[in-house]
């Protein structure tokens, strides 16, 4: 009894230590995420690309900027937040304050390299990708192109140039303009439905959708916090049946839209996660964006679902024939796989080894675009360089991750897994060290 009493002052002693310090801790790291929320919302008063969402507290939005753009003082603010977030992540034995680190630490690289090309000072496209992305998309020789081409040129009708036929092919599933309203929101309510099933969203959660023209995007996901999305379908080109799906589910559910609310509900209103707030959109978090928001696509039509819902139930709104279907979209798995041509394209322009008209001329022959699309993608190259690896390379990342966490044949696994990975504080790191390890 003795003993006892003399160790409970020491007892008393390591429990009033140990709370405090955690507790310290995590106000540190509160305050260095205030700081990072402060700095990116600074940076886009100049750069206007550089927020993509915002949903924070207004005392973090810069009151006034100065008349030029401050590289110096941002990149100094960027490497001292990174010293200051390190200290905390080598010093802290509290996993969530170390994750958050870390994670915050990631995204000021990105905003280091993005000052940088926002003024004028430019890398090799793969040490560009690295730093705002995370990640280095694998390079396929021309070759491995032309056996896509090969493999596509078996399976498209007629004969000729393989590009022109699959055109042609594609060119009888064209929305018309007047349904395209009624087709996209279709689209969009069977991906909301299907998403619905396995997720409990804010009962508040909506979009507004428009129709643009004069964007080098096909689509694109304004959010804005609080729920809500402004979702816009560039419709100044054709737009093609299976769009309906695709960009329903990229832009809306389970893509963009349910990434933004899950982050902005579970890390940003239930912890108080202030960082996640910002949505810098040349940043890693674009990587988990974009490759989720394309994966997504599979995880809520899998295998011969997307057919048979345009077949049966898109196709008749649309007023077109079913003729053919089944062959144009497995000539659309074919050039999903040769979308990465938009990579080398994008790392030519980016590296000066390759020009606009060669640059026009790969788009045409590889990724299959017709001539309108393909001038709107390279505007889209022009604008933001290695982003394109996002989109191949980050789905191909998010699918890997996603088979490594769930078994075969356990649909209802995959969308838990998918859930996580929305929810969360994920890294392209994280990724690739999950996709290794099956």
């Amino acid at each position: 009894m003795r003993n006892t009493l003399r160790l409970l002052p020491l007892i008393l002693i390591f429990a009033c230590n140990t709370g405090p310090t955690k507790d310290t801790g995590k106000q540190q790291l509160d305050l260095l995420a205030q700081k990072y929320v402060r700095l990116g919302l600074n940076i886009g008063q100049y750069d206007p690309d550089f927020v993509d969402a915002y949903y924070g507290p207004d005392s973090l939005k810069p009151a006034s900027k100065q008349d030029s753009f401050p590289k110096d003082s941002f990149l100094a603010q960027v490497d001292a937040l990174k010293k200051a977030l390190q200290d905390i992540s080598g010093s802290t034995d509290n996993d969530t304050i170390r994750i958050r680190a870390n994670w915050i630490t990631q995204q000021l690289t990105a905003f280091g390299r993005r000052i940088r090309i926002f003024s004028g000072e430019f890398k090799p496209f793969d040490e560009e990708s690295k730093e705002l992305f995370g990640a280095v998309a694998p390079v396929y020789p021309e070759e491995h192109y032309h056996s896509l081409i090969t493999e596509l040129d078996s399976l498209l009708p007629g004969k000729g140039p393989v590009a022109e036929r699959f055109q042609q092919l594609a060119n009888r599933f064209v929305i018309p303009k007047d349904k395209l309203d009624t087709v996209f929101k279709t689209g969009i309510a069977e991906a909301r439905k299907r998403t619905l099933q396995h997720y409990g969203l804010p009962a508040t959660e909506s979009f507004t959708l428009e129709y643009v023209s004069g964007k080098p995007w096909m689509g694109y996901n304004w959010y804005k916090g609080n729920y809500k999305s402004l979702i816009q379908i560039s419709a100044d080109l054709n737009i093609f049946i299976e769009k309906a799906i695709d960009l329903g589910c990229h832009e809306g559910y389970p893509g963009h839209h349910v990434y933004n609310m899950l982050l902005e509900k579970n890390l940003y209103h239930d912890k108080g996660w202030v960082e996640i707030s910002l949505y810098p959109l040349f940043s890693p978090q674009s990587l988990i964006a974009e490759g989720s928001a394309n994966y997504g696509i599979e995880i809520a039509f899998p295998g011969e679902e997307k057919t048979t819902f345009t077949k049966s139930v898109l196709l008749p709104l649309a007023g077109l024939d079913t003729t053919g279907i089944t062959a144009y979209f497995k000539a659309l798995d074919i050039k999903g796989r040769l979308n990465y041509a938009r990579n080398e394209v994008a790392r030519g322009m980016v590296n000066g080894s390759m020009s606009d008209s060669t640059a026009v001329q790969w788009l045409l022959n590889y990724t299959l675009l017709n001539r309108e699309a393909a001038e709107k993608g390279l505007q889209f190259i022009r604008k933001n360089r290695s982003y394109v690896i996002n989109y191949n390379y980050g789905q191909d990342l998010i699918k890997n991750y996603i088979n490594a966490k769930t078994a075969a044949g356990q649909p209802d696994k995959r969308w838990d897994a998918f859930g996580y990975l929305l929810s969360n504080q994920i890294t392209p790191a994280d990724l690739i060290k999950a996709g290794s390890t099956k």
